[in-house]
């Protein structure tokens, strides 16, 4: 009799599943894109990760290579260039958290305390311009502005009586470059989920803290970093999943003579997998990368949801 029941119950809940689909028919067909897109360019080419565990041979069939298991990666981690590779990316990607996450941050509580509204509007808008560059314009802009001949920064210089820093070709500038020049081209688009959730903040609590006598700073301290706590620390969740990824703008401003501090993961496996050919050592780092990504993803947010009681998956 309870059988019957669960049986009844289940095949009642699929009907209405059934009928739920056909009455938001429209609504799925909209989704129908973006599902096939995440088929045809995320999950089947997972099928070709395989590579990785063969000596792939493209002049046979995937089957045919022969499967030499973990070699590629035994390879990988006794290779001294990849281990630079591997140094370097964490080096950039640590600088880049360390100072470059909480520029948004402070730029969204700024622009939050403008009262002109039009004055706000434009300074947002110079801020986010930069984001719609490709790194090949912002390359040659900075190549531009840091050159030791003729370049604004080293006119700059001159008038203290400075010699000229050729900042691109130097190991112990370049980094600093690749730092500010992200900043510079992603804070701006950065501060919109910021101020998203700034705007969600009740202005009575600014107006009770204000009687009390607080100022703008302890404001910001007190009642809008903690209000909009849970977005920051998505998007550092997000962000850590990233970490590794470092690849278009290194890669555009990067020259043989800095390469010593700049090789990443990403331009490492570019010249091992497309200039070198060999395929299965470069998708070994490039799987390595990505179970790495992983890894910090799920490790971070399982630290968020024990801190914060909440989690992003």
């Amino acid at each position: 009799m309870q059988l019957q029941k669960v049986a009844k119950k289940n095949s009642f809940q699929s009907v209405s599943k059934l009928q739920n689909i056909k009455r938001h028919r429209f609504l799925y067909l909209l989704i129908l894109p973006g599902i096939l897109w995440f088929v045809i360019f995320k999950y089947i080419p997972m099928y070709f990760l395989q590579v990785a565990f063969r000596d792939y041979n493209v002049f046979v069939s995937l089957s045919e290579s022969n499967w030499v298991g973990l070699d590629n990666f035994v390879k990988l981690f006794t290779s001294r260039y990849f281990l630079q590779a591997l140094s370097n990316t964490l080096i950039i990607s640590g600088m880049k958290l360390l100072f470059g996450f909480p520029v948004p941050i402070i730029l969204a509580i700024l622009l939050n305390e403008l009262r002109r509204q039009r004055f706000k509007k434009t300074v947002q808008t110079l801020l986010y311009l930069p984001h719609f560059l490709s790194w090949v314009i912002v390359g040659g802009m900075w190549a531009v502005i840091l050159s030791p001949t003729g370049g604004i920064v080293n006119e700059f210089l001159a008038l203290f009586g400075m010699d000229p820093i050729f900042f691109m070709a130097d190991k112990s500038w370049f980094r600093w470059v690749l730092l500010f020049s992200d900043i510079w081209k992603g804070a701006g688009w950065g501060t919109i989920v910021y101020l998203a959730a700034i705007s969600g903040i009740d202005s009575e609590m600014y107006e009770a803290a204000m009687i009390d006598g607080a100022n703008k700073f302890q404001q910001a301290i007190r009642i809008t970093i903690p209000s909009i706590v849970i977005p920051i620390t998505v998007v550092f969740i997000l962000r850590l999943g990233k970490v590794l990824n470092v690849f278009q703008q290194v890669f555009v401003m990067y020259n043989p003579a800095v390469s010593e501090v700049s090789e990443t993961i990403g331009t490492y496996v570019y010249q091992v997998g497309m200039q070198k050919g060999d395929l299965s050592y470069a998708i070994a780092a490039g799987l390595f990368k990505n179970i790495v990504s992983l890894i910090l993803i799920l490790g971070t947010n399982k630290i968020a949801k024990k801190a914060q009681g909440f989690s992003i998956i």
